[in-house]
Order: structure tokens, then C-alpha cells, then sequence
């Protein structure tokens, strides 16, 4: 009887299941060991793929925890695309489930994040707006235009402080500080990059997304923090190249 894809599947990630029956080597006999080779092998490749798109997790937990988190990862969740920039899209649900790493609070936040600047550098290209656009709308009409953001740019809100960990574990930065952080992940070039900004800023840009006006997306950042800085935060989007196109009222039709 052939073997059927699913319990291949599901015997090669698990290292407590048997063989699957009937399965055989090229000469015909029982594969057994040949299969326990490949299993090792198949395990410690995944392992190592989810080790390069997570280096920060990999580097908090250690190799030998972190292991142990890929192979329980890669047991519930087996690669659903050939394409290894979509190995690890569930982990950091999984990690705010998964009870061995349970006092490891920050570790899903730090995981969104990491999984966020991947899909930065992945995400497609997009002209950046001209930054004199601007100047040519009247104030009544900017605060009724809408913005669109670049695929590029994220927004990771954490009560964790995840920049400074990133920072930490991979440029060198100062230990971290306690505290929440918001943070903004951009493709100015062709690297993503990550600053950390302010609630309020997280705030302003999730109104964007929801394709709030821009005027309005700033009363509801002025009501998270009444030093919230419209126009330095346009200037760091412009710099960044993450503003794609203004769009006035009289673009958009009838405005609800």
C-alpha cells in the first residue's frame, strides 16, 4: 500500500512515530534508517531556517532551547510554502501558547517584530511621495486628505521594550529599559530599518492604515499625548520614503 503524504508528513516531523509502513529504500527494503537520517536532517534544517529568520529569539533563548522551540514549532506548524521568507508566520502566536517559555513575556512582541522586518524587506516597492505635495493643498483640505503607507512600513505596539531588545541583541545597543514601545518598522533603501516612536505616533499611523483622515487621525494622537508632533512625524515618513500618495477630499469622493 503507498504511503500517504499525510502520515510522511506528520512521521517525519515526529521522531516518536514510527516509519511510515511500507515505506523503502531505492533497493526495496524497509527504509528505516535511511528514514531516521532524513527525518534528523529535515528537523535540523527547519530548525536552522526558523534560527535565521528569528535570530533575536534564537540569541535570548540559546541554541539548545531554542531547539526545542523550533522542533515543537515546526510539529504544529509544517511549512505550508516552498518559500523559506514564509517560514515562521505563526510563530508568535505560538509562543503566547506555548508554556515552556511561559516567564518569557516579551518573546512574542520580539518574534512580531522580527517576522515584521522580514516582510519589510519582502514587501513590494512603491514610489515615495513628493514631499512638495504637501504645500499645494490649503490646511481645510490636507486635514480632509487621506494617506497611503508603504507595503514596507509595520507598526508593532508591545508593552515590552522590543526596539531596545532588537537593539541589544544585534547592534550593540544599551541594556533595556522597562517600558512599552511602539515600534516603526520602514525600507528607506534596501534594508528595513526600525526606530522606536511614541503611542501617540502608533496611534496617528494606525488611523492611516484604517484610512482615517489625516486631521482627524491627529485629534485622535493629540488624545493619546498633547505633545504629539504631526509634523515631525511626516517628516520621518518622507524621509523614509513610507508616504506612497496624498489623496484630497475631492479624490475620494463623498467623505463619511
Amino acid at each position: 500500500m503507498p504511503v500517504s503524504q499525510r502520515d510522511f508528513r506528520e512521521s517525519l516531523l515526529d521522531p516518536t512515530r514510527a516509519v511510515p509502513e511500507g515505506l523503502q529504500d531505492p533497493a526495496g527494503r524497509p527504509a528505516g534508517k535511511r528514514f531516521d537520517v532524513y527525518r534528523n536532517n529535515v528537523v535540523a534544517s527547519l530548525s536552522e531556517a526558523l534560527g535565521t529568520g528569528f535570530p533575536v529569539i534564537r540569541k535570548l533563548l540559546g541554541e539548545e532551547r531554542f531547539r526545542m522551540l523550533a522542533i515543537s514549532y515546526t510539529r504544529a506548524h509544517p511549512p505550508r510554502s516552498p518559500l523559506m521568507m514564509h517560514m515562521g508566520a505563526d510563530l508568535p502566536a505560538f509562543l503566547a501558547g506555548f508554556e515552556q517559555l511561559a516567564s518569557y513575556g516579551y518573546l512574542p512582541d520580539v518574534a512580531r517584530l522580527e517576522l515584521a522586518m522580514r516582510q519589510s524587506y519582502h514587501a513590494a516597492d512603491a514610489a515615495p511621495l513628493d514631499p512638495a505635495l504637501f504645500g499645494q493643498l490649503p490646511p481645510e483640505d490636507l486635514a480632509e486628505s487621506r494617506l497611503t503607507l508603504a507595503p514596507s512600513l509595520h507598526l508593532v505596539e508591545s508593552a515590552w521594550p522590543i526596539v531596545q531588545i532588537w537593539q541589544f541583541n544585534m547592534a550593540g545597543g544599551p541594556k533595556p529599559v522597562p517600558r512599552a514601545e511602539t515600534a516603526l518598522v520602514t525600507r528607506p533603501g534596501f534594508d528595513p530599518q526600525i526606530k522606536s516612536v511614541g503611542q501617540a505616533d502608533g496611534a496617528f499611523l494606525r488611523a492611516i492604515m484604517d484610512r482615517i483622515p489625516i486631521g482627524a487621525a491627529a485629534e485622535r494622537a493629540a488624545n493619546q499625548s498633547p505633545d504629539f508632533d504631526l509634523v515631525g512625524l511626516l517628516g520621518t515618513l518622507l524621509a523614509d520614503r513610507a508616504i506612497t500618495q496624498l489623496s484630497p477630499p475631492t479624490d475620494q469622493g463623498h467623505t463619511p
